[in-house]
């Protein structure tokens, strides 16, 4: 169990410095923002909480005080939950009601970390054994000293989580709105560590042992911190990382179009605006929409050979089949069609009933993002189709 705490402890430690580190690399650029300077600031007391963490585990004592690093901890702790709803507020809010509320909340942590050096000196900290900080020991002035400590941790998730929904609808920044809800996940799993640590403390006052179960602690602090600094980092790398799946997302689009582009450029070659090849892979937009393009041509040069009533019933059965919905089925009669029309041509036949003064009315697709899905949709279909023969 010690060997899991310690594992969580150093899990924790080490994306609270990361977190530090990532937002440093940025301090020539972002120093004149106070947003930024509070923000690095909270990752410092992070960093502190659980420098200090790691020095009392080591036992003994810090500058020749015992249980000063425990204290030091809880102190650095209770600042840096202050600092973090400072960040939200700043984050949020403008002008002097950002300001009023940072003021009321920089007070009530002075006077939290004030009155826990008071209750730790009444209770003769430095002479206690460091256990009694972590189970309490049934000492009345010890379980005040952690109870108020856990309450300090818990109101700010509380208030954070409150905020954070609010506060997510009111802004167009996208990172920002992602960092909001990441912010909500944290809360509530750093309040689920305040809850667990609250059972730790209040069963070991009263002699009942809940074994494994005390280690629920650990798990929920380093998961919440984690999440923590994700939050508090990700406005400045969530745009990279939104494009990188972007970019991901649509050449795994164009890719998925390429069987359904070939066989309508062998038909139609004339579709093709330059030759194939011609774009490198940075180009991927460009290419993305030269295909969509030269597939919506080669797909109208087929409207002669489209017979709308060969391979309705193909996809509705393959859909039936597959219980997929109508918009489904729908990419399976389409993709059904071209595979006739394409025979046909080849073949040089001419179906009576054809689609010659049709287009594409059966799907309104209001916008390129629409029209990719759309298409990928049918590509898919069809290149199942020309599997299966």
């Amino acid at each position: 169990m010690n060997t899991i705490r310690t594992l969580c402890f150093v899990i924790a430690a080490l994306s609270s410095y990361s977190a530090l580190v990532y937002r440093l690399c940025q301090v020539r650029r972002s120093w004149r923002d106070s947003a930024y300077r509070t923000l690095v600031v909270t990752l410092l007391l992070q960093c502190l909480t659980f420098t200090m963490g790691a020095v009392a585990m080591g036992g003994g004592s810090f500058l020749g005080v015992g249980n000063l690093a425990i204290l030091v901890m809880h102190l650095a702790a209770v600042a840096f939950c202050v600092s973090a709803q400072i960040i939200l507020l700043r984050w949020a809010t403008t002008g002097e009601e950002a300001a009023r509320k940072s003021r009321n909340w920089l007070v009530t942590g002075i006077v939290l970390d004030v009155v826990l050096v008071a209750l730790f000196l009444v209770a003769d900290g430095p002479d206690r054994p460091a256990s009694d900080f972590d189970t309490g020991s049934g000492r009345p002035l010890i379980l005040t000293y952690l109870l108020l400590f856990i309450v300090s941790q818990a109101v700010p998730c509380v208030t954070i989580f409150r905020q954070c929904g609010p506060y997510a609808r009111m802004t167009d920044n996208a990172s920002l709105r992602q960092a909001l809800r990441l912010l909500k996940v944290a809360a509530v799993v750093l309040f689920l560590y305040c809850a667990a640590r609250t059972v730790n403390i209040l069963t070991a006052a009263s002699g009942v042992d809940i074994g494994v179960w005390k280690v629920a602690a650990s798990v929920f602090s380093a998961a919440g911190i984690v999440l923590l600094s994700l939050s508090l980092t990700m406005s400045s790398w969530w745009a990279s990382v939104a494009g990188v799946a972007g970019w991901a997302r649509r050449y795994r689009a164009y890719r998925a179009l390429y069987p359904l582009w070939r066989d309508l450029y062998e038909s139609s070659p004339d579709i093709v605006l330059e030759p194939p090849g011609a774009a490198s892979v940075a180009d991927l937009d460009y290419r993305l929409h030269r295909r969509v393009v030269e597939i919506r041509d080669g797909w109208r040069d087929l409207r002669p050979y489209i017979d709308r009533t060969a391979g309705a019933a193909t996809g509705a059965g393959e859909g039936a089949e597959e219980g997929t919905p109508e918009e489904s089925r729908q990419a399976f009669t389409e993709a059904a069609q071209i595979r006739q029309a394409l025979s046909a041509k080849r073949a040089g036949t001419i179906p009576a009933d054809n689609a010659d003064a049709g287009d594409f009315e059966d799907r309104d697709t209001d916008n390129f993002t629409a029209e990719v899905a759309w298409l990928t949709k049918v590509a898919a279909a069809y290149s199942k189709l020309e599997k299966t023969g």
